[in-house]
């Protein structure tokens, strides 16, 4: 082999070897980004799935007399780390035989998560378990669309002193049949578009109103009077002041006892369906049944199914000491209370907010 085409071939590996670091480091840009859209997706699909699966425990724990236990997912940090090294050499002697370039690289890539939990215990506890949901709160849900039926139901246990059903406590009993005239009525207003929420200054607070439009048809506005009597509320006043209580202190106020979020999970944890083994054993109380419907058949409000195995095609599911217990994917009423549940556990804590725990990640 000539000297001039020893050199030619020394050059090209070169030139080679220079193409290859560079596709190898331009490989390496942006790695971070490229993450997001997969990482965002993961995160939130597993958030999501932990957090119906951590109701539904604490729901069925209620159900067997345990204590719920509720931790929070307060910050989730993604490290990255890539290492790279490469070597490019090359060589010319006397001999172009001899001649000739040598290329190396290596890379490392690794992923560390870090993920800070905070249990609710102490007075966070008693802010988003123990605390009444507000009577603003509760308005703004039926403002927001909710159905007023559903969350005068789930929510609140006496409207001027018309009482909801109480499944567990102490003290279980049947609503008053004008409680449900009232959830009912309400409903029929709210798909009308005939009430309405506003705020107004009160002791440098904000209070919520109730406002009933004045300008509908007969039918609504049968509805909205019968409204008014059910609650011995002013026949001519279209604006009702909206307190926390049990009985008003005018005809012109609307006093809603709003249950908290540990009334609100004992009382949906009565709808568990609980093995007839466990029952046989003492370790829980017999399943019970609903109020029966128009044709006489027993409707549960939410249906919480148990199995010795662990069930398919499911909406959420948990193990509990040796069986499961779940929702099904094809029960929609199931699904939208359940997700509503968790909706209004969002709502419950009130007072300062503590902040994200500062995490320290080393630099490289």
């Amino acid at each position: 082999m000539s000297e001039p085409e020893g050199l030619r071939r020394t050059l090209a590996a070169d030139v080679a070897a220079i193409i290859i670091l560079a596709t190898l480091c331009s490989a390496c840009v942006g790695v971070g980004a490229r993450t997001v859209t997969a990482d965002r997706f993961d995160y939130t699909t597993a958030l999501s799935d932990s957090w119906k699966r951590q109701m539904l425990i604490n729901v069925v724990k209620l159900r067997y007399g345990d204590a719920p236990v509720f931790l929070d997912v307060s910050s989730v940090i993604e490290s990255y780390e890539l290492t790279q090294t490469a070597s490019l050499g090359a060589n010319y002697l006397n001999n172009p035989v001899q001649a000739g370039a040598n290329v190396g690289a290596t890379g490392v890539f690794s992923n560390r998560p870090t993920i800070s939990y905070s249990p609710l215990s102490g007075d966070k506890f008693a802010r988003s378990l123990m605390a009444p949901v507000p009577p603003a709160a509760v308005l703004g849900l039926i403002q927001s669309g909710y159905a007023a039926e559903l969350v005068l139901r789930v929510s609140v246990q006496s409207v001027n002193g018309l009482h909801n059903e109480r499944r567990g406590g102490l003290r279980p009993h049947p609503a008053s049949p004008q409680f449900l005239l009232l959830a009912e009525k309400f409903r029929e207003i709210q798909a009308a578009d005939a009430v309405g929420v506003r705020s107004e200054k009160l002791d440098k607070t904000e209070a919520p109103v109730l406002v009933f439009n004045p300008y509908v048809d007969e039918r609504t506005a049968a509805d909205i009077a019968q409204v008014r009597e059910l609650l011995h509320l002013a026949p001519d006043a279209t604006e009702f002041s909206v307190v926390y209580g049990l009985i008003p202190e005018n005809d012109k106020q609307v006093a809603l006892l709003t249950r908290s979020m540990l009334e609100i999970l004992a009382e949906y944890s009565s709808y568990v369906e609980v093995p007839e083994g466990d029952v046989a054993k003492k370790r829980v109380t017999p399943n019970l049944r609903d109020l029966s419907s128009e044709d006489g058949q027993y409707v549960l409000p939410i249906a919480i199914h148990s199995s010795s195995k662990e069930p398919k095609d499911v909406f959420v599911a948990v193990p509990y000491r040796d069986h499961w217990f779940w929702i099904g994917e094809d029960d929609i009423t199931s699904k939208r209370i359940f997700s509503f549940l968790m909706f209004t556990f969002t709502l419950i804590e009130t007072g300062e907010k503590q902040p994200a725990p500062i995490v320290s990640l080393p630099l490289r």
